[in-house]
């Protein structure tokens, strides 16, 4: 029996124990082998939030080409909790995920890795149970602080929190808002800003993010 895997129907003190069992397993050093295809997912809500719509996006790598979608929907079953947001999103992941026919060699998350409380965001969530390489790629910060960053597209400042380097706030478009970057897993921090930057050839968000978010928004 794989030790990471568990139930999805928990109460939110359960949740929050299995973060604390699981983020040991998450590996903050680069073990990817060569980027072919970049996969974003995003999650959108129907019904009042009564049905969890997710949607992955296989893109070819470097040039961004979609090759593959996948989108499923299943019963929400966890409510909306900050910091736990990866209970509420994971499970319909992991089914469009294994919807697919092209195996991504790398996922970003529009989320958090362990730029988040307890280490343990939806991108690292995510990367442990899928034993796939991940990146947190976060609209919004949700813990630790930096410093101010140049206003020019690559302008970064490490995220702190506690002492600890968990994130890097970084400007992927110049005169834009940054973008808050984390290993999931199986990635360095270093190498996942590089491929962040490397799927922001136009815009603030990843083209992974944007196509996922398209399909999963998509009524």
């Amino acid at each position: 029996m794989d030790v990471r895997a568990h139930e999805w129907d928990l109460t939110p003190q359960e949740a929050i124990e299995i973060q604390k069992r699981l983020r040991p397993f998450v590996v903050t050093e680069d073990r990817l082998s060569e980027v072919k295809h970049v996969a974003g997912v995003d999650v959108g809500f129907k019904e009042n939030g009564r049905v969890t719509q997710a949607a992955v996006a296989v893109l070819s790598f470097p040039d961004l080409v979609v090759v593959e979608t996948a989108v499923v929907q299943r019963p929400t079953t966890f409510p909306y909790i900050p910091g736990l947001l990866s209970f509420r999103e994971v499970p319909a992941i992991l089914d469009a995920l294994a919807k697919l026919k092209t195996r991504p060699d790398l996922i970003l998350c529009d989320g958090q890795g362990i730029a988040h409380p307890r280490r343990f965001g939806l991108a690292a969530h995510l990367g442990v149970l899928a034993d796939m390489p991940t990146i947190g790629v976060a609209k919004t910060r949700l813990t630790g602080r930096h410093a101010p960053l140049d206003t020019l597209r690559g302008s970064r400042q490490p995220l702190i929190d506690r002492g600890e380097v968990v994130g890097v706030a970084l400007r992927t478009r110049t005169g834009v808002k940054p973008v808050y970057v984390s290993v999931g897993h199986r990635i360095s921090l270093e190498t996942a800003v590089a491929y962040v930057l490397r799927c922001t050839p136009r815009y603030r968000l990843p083209e992974t993010t944007r196509q996922a978010h398209r399909l999963a928004s998509a009524k």
